[in-house]
């Protein structure tokens, strides 16, 4: 009775087949909702990671370029044109040695003011002493030989004068004369030699001699050491080694007296551009200082990918201050003087760059920058002066306006200045 419910429930209930649970391949890619699913899971992939992007160029501060607001003077010159450079010395020279050497010695450090001729470093010299010694060792062997050989003369003199008196005489034959008047001769011969071995020995000196001086590496002019590029041990070498280990150069030194600006202006621009023209600099390290300088002249060539030309201009007076390649930017003043103001005109608050104005409904803003956020301000112009646009009201001088930025700015925008 038992087995027979045994086997009812057996049969009722089916053992489970895990097998059943598979789902084929044709039923994994051939549903309809199987393909929307994929689709999807696709499109929300995609979208994660454009919103991943936006939100990471959005955490991106974007970098401005400012300038600062400036006013005219009465009496001064009006800016007629901008440009950027740096602070480049006349006289920059990568000092090294004329041979191949191990260094033994560097007497100089970064900032050490050095005057012309002071050692700098010196290399080892013990194989081109070892050389100056068998030159001088040569010559004093030369010249011993020329003292023998004038011994043997002299004895040699003796006996031919003594050998013409015999032959005089008819005591001895003309052979025996010949004999002593050719061993003269052939002494004679000899000192000549002796004495143009003693002359070469001399050059051989001198040669070793420089060999030996030209281990010691001194300043060639006064200047301050702004790289040190050897240390003790180091080989150096007047050419490149090729392979890293060989130092080129032992130390860098700038003239700071020859200290001037490099510019490059577009060469539309370069017309306005004068020998002796008056400039005022700015550094970008100390941009409350306007430092008066000049052109000193106009490279006479252009550069064909940037379309510029390179302008130098010399400081009017040198300050410890101005560090070669220093960013500076400098503006280049017209000749003639600011007129004064009419009572009756409008009075010019500031002058600005014609790049920082943009123009918005047929009015002129600007973007000012405070505490590294976007201001958008309205202003009235005036006239334009060269590069120079007259701000008549809005802005005043000292204010920090965006001359380069991104096409989209907005006011309060937060944005990092270019340095």
């Amino acid at each position: 009775m038992e087995s027979r419910a045994l086997m009812a429930t057996t049969e009722i209930h089916p053992k489970a087949d895990l097998g059943s649970l598979r789902i084929h391949d044709k039923h994994r890619s051939g549903g309809k909702a199987g393909k929307w699913i994929a689709y999807a899971t696709a499109v929300l992939g995609v979208a994660v990671l454009g919103v991943g992007a936006t939100l990471k160029f959005r955490d991106q501060t974007p970098i401005v370029e400012v300038v600062t607001a400036t006013k005219p003077e009465a009496g001064g010159r009006s800016a007629i044109l901008n440009a950027s450079g740096y602070v480049t010395p006349r006289r920059r020279a990568t000092i090294a040695a004329k041979i191949t050497g191990r260094v033994t010695g560097v007497f100089f450090d970064e900032g050490t003011h050095v005057h012309e001729g002071q050692l700098l470093a010196t290399l080892d010299d013990s194989d081109v002493k070892k050389a100056l010694e068998t030159a001088k060792a040569n010559r004093d062997s030369a010249q011993a030989a020329i003292a023998d050989y004038q011994v043997q003369l002299k004895f040699a003199e003796i006996e031919m004068r003594r050998a013409e008196e015999l032959h005089k005489a008819a005591v001895q034959s003309q052979e025996q004369l010949d004999s002593a008047s050719t061993n003269v001769d052939s002494l004679k011969a000899k000192i000549n030699l002796a004495k143009q071995q003693v002359l070469g020995s001399e050059m051989l000196i001198r040669e070793a001699q420089q060999a030996v001086d030209n281990c010691v590496i001194n300043a060639p002019y006064d200047g301050i050491v702004v790289s040190k590029d050897a240390q003790v041990g180091e080989m150096v070498s007047p050419v490149s080694a090729g392979g890293g280990f060989t130092r080129t150069g032992i130390a860098t030194i700038v003239d700071m007296n020859s200290n001037e600006i490099e510019v490059d202006v577009n060469e539309s621009y370069i017309a306005r551009v004068k020998d002796r023209q008056k400039v005022t600099a700015i550094l970008d390290a100390y941009p409350d200082w306007e430092i008066p300088s000049h052109v000193r002249t106009v490279i006479p060539t252009a550069d064909r990918q940037k379309a510029t030309v390179k302008v130098r201009i010399s400081f009017d007076k040198l300050d410890p201050r101005i560090l070669p390649d220093m960013g500076i930017k400098v503006t280049f003043l017209s000749d003639e003087p600011v007129k004064k103001a009419d009572p009756k005109a409008p009075v010019v608050a500031a002058l600005l760059p014609n790049e920082a104005l943009h123009d918005d409904n047929g009015k002129k803003i600007v973007f000012l920058v405070k505490n590294d956020h976007l201001e958008r301000r309205a202003v009235s112009v005036g006239n334009t002066q060269g590069s120079q646009t007259e701000i008549l009201s809005g802005l005043a001088a000292g204010d920090s306006v965006v001359v380069k930025g991104p096409a989209n700015m907005q006011d309060g925008q937060a944005v990092e200045i270019k340095k």
